[in-house]
C-alpha cells in the first residue's frame, strides 16, 4: 500500500513537471522578423502627414529612401511637414512647381546623415540636403539650437522642430509646422527696373520745310507786291502818256 501511493506521488510529480516545462516553453514567443524600414508606413501610423506622404510617392522619394535605409549603413533625417504647414502655403504654390521643382523640394528636408536632437548643437553650416550640397547656397539649411529647441531657415521659411515622429538610430523623422522652401526652387523675383522717360524724338529731315518750299514762297510773296503782267502794264501806261502828249 505504501508503494503505491509513494509510486502515485512520483508519477504526480513527474506530470507536474513535465507540465511545467511545456508552459514554460510556450509562454516564450518567438521573435517576429524585423520588417524593412518604410517612411510611408511610418508617417502613416503618425497621421497628419497625408500631403507629404503623397509627395514622396509621385516624386519615387519613398522608394529611394527605403532603399537607402534598408541596403546600407547610410542614416537619414527627415523633416516632415504637417498636413496644416502645407495649408499655410499661398494657395496654388505647389501646383505652380514642375515636377522636377516638386521632387527638388522634398529633398530639401532630407539630411543625408543621422541626427539625434543633441547631434544638431555640432551642426555645421550649412547644413547639406539631398537637393544640393552645403556649397550650394540654393538648397542650404541652417539650423541653430536654443537648449533642446531646433531652429532652421532656408533664406525663405523660418520654423523648428516640433516634435520626434520617429528614430531608431538610423533614421529620425522630426515634425516641423513649416514647409521648408529652397531658394533654388522659389528665389524672390527681383522688382524689375525703372523704366527710364522716353526721349523726345528729334524733328526728322522731312519734318524742316525745304529749300523749294521756301522759294515758292517767296515767290509767291513777291507777286503780291509785284504781279506777273506788270512789264506790259508798265509799258502800256507809257504808250497811252505818249499819245496825250502829242
Amino acid at each position: 500500500m505504501m508503494m503505491k501511493q509513494h509510486l502515485a506521488l512520483v508519477l504526480l510529480m513527474i506530470f507536474f513537471h513535465h507540465c511545467t516545462i511545456t508552459s514554460g516553453q510556450s509562454s516564450a514567443p518567438a521573435p517576429a522578423p524585423a520588417g524593412p524600414t518604410n517612411i510611408t508606413a511610418i508617417l502613416e501610423k503618425a497621421g497628419q502627414y497625408t500631403t507629404f506622404i503623397r509627395l514622396l510617392k509621385s516624386t519615387q522619394m519613398d522608394d529611394r529612401i527605403n532603399i537607402q535605409l534598408n541596403n546600407s549603413n547610410q542614416g537619414l533625417t527627415i523633416f516632415a511637414p504637417t498636413d496644416n504647414a502645407f495649408s499655410n502655403l499661398k494657395p496654388g504654390t505647389l501646383n505652380s512647381f514642375t515636377d522636377q521643382q516638386k521632387a527638388q523640394m522634398v529633398q530639401f528636408h532630407i539630411v543625408s546623415s543621422f541626427l539625434s536632437i543633441s547631434q544638431f548643437q555640432t551642426v555645421s553650416n550649412p547644413v547639406s540636403t539631398q537637393a544640393g550640397g552645403s556649397n550650394s547656397g540654393d538648397f542650404s539649411l541652417n539650423i541653430t539650437t536654443s537648449g533642446n529647441q531646433v531652429n532652421m531657415t532656408s533664406g525663405v521659411t523660418n520654423t523648428s522642430v516640433a516634435n520626434t515622429v520617429y528614430t531608431d538610430g538610423q533614421l529620425a523623422v522630426y515634425q516641423i509646422d513649416q514647409v521648408l522652401l529652397p531658394l533654388g526652387v522659389v528665389r524672390p523675383s527681383a522688382p524689375p527696373p525703372e523704366t527710364p522717360p522716353k526721349a523726345k524724338k528729334a524733328a526728322s529731315p522731312s519734318d524742316a520745310p525745304s529749300a523749294t518750299t521756301a522759294s515758292v514762297d517767296s515767290s509767291d510773296a513777291t507777286l503780291l507786291f509785284f504781279p506777273r503782267n506788270a512789264p506790259i502794264t508798265l509799258s502800256l501806261a507809257v504808250a497811252a502818256a505818249a499819245v496825250l502828249l502829242l
